[in-house]
């Protein structure tokens, strides 16, 4: 009986149906996750006005979202490990769908945070869960660009509530807008229908017919290639799932470096997403205005994020992913200053292109970085140690705001963190990584490999 290494298969595949298949689908998931997101960020000016609340007390609303999201990372990238990735993931849209939904029905500030807590445990829970499946199943040759350009539908999902904001916030009011984040709890039925699960998953539980359709999906001559078995590598039998997981094979520092440069990158994506426009609108510029700043934040974010993982195929991630930071920084400084309407755009631009475009391309980073088997605890462990600075980031920068201290000094405040990402990049071992080490066994293991 023939051995067939699905990994090596994985690596090496051309692009077909199967592939843009799992990135329809991991797209539209993540478009709508970014859109549940991205709605609190665009509403907040009428939410404060509509229920009275100060500029602290909005913060600690948008935050409660952040913090549901870091247990949900947590929680729900485990379980993807530990019970398999479709079912989580449908159960996480569900969550956020119907828990954003009803946010829109209540005008009570606690009930509302409560609402978005919730709702936050499945908006945390799909990220890490959709950069495992992505980075999985795409080719060794463009596996950061497929990730990077299914999470730039988070982007996609940002603009969309920017968009639909300025449509229906002065007709319907800021409720409507919530409201329409129930829709994609009907996608859960495709989810389960049409998604992948994963390989290495699958050959844990021994679903050795549903690895033979994955293997012919993505090579359809192996249908006439006779019967063949799957074998697991010794190097990835061993592996546990679990925390500890994390600082094994000298992982241990790369992995701490990994969770300051997520902290420190989702404390500058939240503060931008939750006060860029009530800044703006501080600023002088009308509600208008204020929320085409946020569609030009989530824009460049589409562009930084797919041209990230361009780059990053081509050179190495982690000085790409260091130039991003650095770039941001300077960009968020920029804000601070008058400068005329034209450069105030591009500025706001390049800003998305180097914040939430660079974190998007660091959850490709983080998945390429950990074995398959414990890529979702990976992923998960340092997206919801970020969550903790995209938690902090909107209650610290709404008691600036509250401060009433000038322009300038509110967007270094936010650019600082882009530095410390920065320096925490630079110090990980990418040698580590799981392409260069975990992933690529040696060469008396490939002759045997399968998954």
């Amino acid at each position: 009986m023939n051995k067939l290494d699905l990994s090596g298969l994985v690596d090496n595949a051309r692009l077909n149906r199967f592939h843009y298949g799992n990135l329809f689908w991991c797209a539209i998931v993540i478009i709508f996750d970014g859109y549940d997101l991205a709605v609190a960020g665009v509403a907040l000016p009428s939410i404060m006005q509509d229920m009275g609340v100060s500029a602290a007390s909005a913060g600690f609303m948008v935050s409660s979202a952040l913090f549901g999201m870091m247990f949900g990372a947590v929680i729900m990238g485990m379980l993807a490990d530990a019970l398999g990735r479709r079912w989580t993931i449908a159960a996480s849209l569900l969550i956020f769908s119907a828990f954003t939904a009803a946010a829109g029905f209540t005008h009570e500030p606690k009930v509302f945070s409560i609402l978005r807590f919730i709702g936050g445990i499945g908006l945390g829970g799909v990220m890490p869960i959709l950069v495992a499946q992505m980075t999985e199943y795409s080719p060794r040759r463009m596996r950061s660009t497929l990730v990077t350009l299914m999470f730039s539908g988070y982007s996609v999902g940002g603009m969309l509530a920017a968009v639909l904001g300025k449509a229906l916030l002065l007709k319907y009011g800021w409720e409507s807008v919530f409201i329409a984040a129930g829709l994609p709890a009907l996608l859960v039925p495709f989810v389960l229908r049409y998604m992948s699960e994963s390989m290495s998953f699958l050959q844990r539980k021994g679903r050795v017919n549903e690895l033979r359709k994955i293997a012919i999906a993505l090579d359809p001559s192996l249908e006439s290639a006779g019967s063949y078995h799957f074998k697991l590598p010794e190097a990835l039998k061993s592996e546990r799932i679990g925390l500890t997981t994390l600082f094994e094979d000298g992982r241990g520092i790369s992995t701490l470096f990994i969770w300051v440069s997520f902290f420190m990158g989702l404390f500058v994506v939240y503060a931008l997403s939750s006060w860029l426009a009530k800044l703006m609108a501080n600023a002088g510029y009308s509600l208008g205005s204020a929320l085409t700043f946020v569609l030009v934040l989530n824009f460049g974010a589409l562009v930084g994020a797919v041209s990230g993982g361009w780059l990053a195929d081509r050179f190495n991630m982690k000085h790409v992913l260091t130039g991003m930071y650095a770039c941001a920084a300077i960009s968020i400084v920029l804000l601070g200053f008058r400068l005329p309407h034209s450069l105030l755009l591009v500025a706001v631009f390049v800003a998305g292109a180097s914040t939430i475009g660079t974190q998007l391309a660091g959850y490709a980073y983080a998945g390429q970085f950990y074995p398959a088997a414990v890529r979702g605890t990976g992923i998960g462990w340092a997206s919801g140690v970020g969550r903790v600075g995209a938690i902090l980031a909107p209650v610290m920068i709404g008691a600036l705001v509250g401060m009433s201290l000038p322009l300038k000094q509110n967007f270094i405040a936010i650019a600082i963190p882009s530095v410390i990402a920065a320096i925490a990049m630079l110090c990980i071992n990418h040698n580590r990584r799981a392409g260069g080490q975990s992933s690529s066994l040696p060469a008396e293991h490939a002759a045997e490999a399968g998954l």
